[in-house]
């Protein structure tokens, strides 16, 4: 039995900044948390990026404890590497150190391959008043397509 395709969102990412550049990293996981990704019991709320030592991290992610794990299991929300050529590293890394911006995940999924990527972005801050113009447009096109469905 073929598992459904995992696609697991940061929905709040995209409201809440202006997304500028994305990037497409591997990321360090254990067994257990693999299996739990793989699982779909995985969550990109309140996450972010940072770095040390130009190496990137990813802080908040939260991987839910495997079921079937015993002692081996993962703490669910520990800091995990992300995993990029030393160009988008020291790209990234320059771009992010400008005032408003940061690096976000978007969006994790599992490759044809089997291996677990992460979209990050460099993203600036939305002001108060973006965010309302965001509602706007969401709003309007709801309606738009509400009308042309009829």
């Amino acid at each position: 039995m073929k598992q459904p395709p995992v696609n697991i969102k940061n929905k709040r990412a995209t409201f809440d900044y202006a997304l500028i550049d994305t990037y497409t990293a591997g990321i360090v996981l254990t067994g257990t948390e693999i299996k739990s990704v793989r699982l779909g019991k995985a969550s990109l709320v309140d996450t972010f990026c940072y770095f040390v030592k130009g190496e990137l991290w990813v802080k908040n992610m939260h991987i839910a404890e495997y079921f079937y794990g015993s002692y081996n299991n993962h703490s669910a929300r520990r800091d995990r590497k992300l995993l990029l050529n030393r160009k988008e590293l020291d790209k990234l890394q320059r771009e992010s150190k400008d005032p408003g911006f940061t690096i976000v995940p978007v969006r994790m999924f599992i490759n044809e391959k089997g291996l677990c990527k992460v979209v990050v972005a460099l993203a600036k801050g939305k002001k108060e008043y973006d965010k309302r113009e965001s509602l706007k447009e969401k709003a309007d096109k709801r309606e738009m397509a509400r009308m042309f469905k009829k």
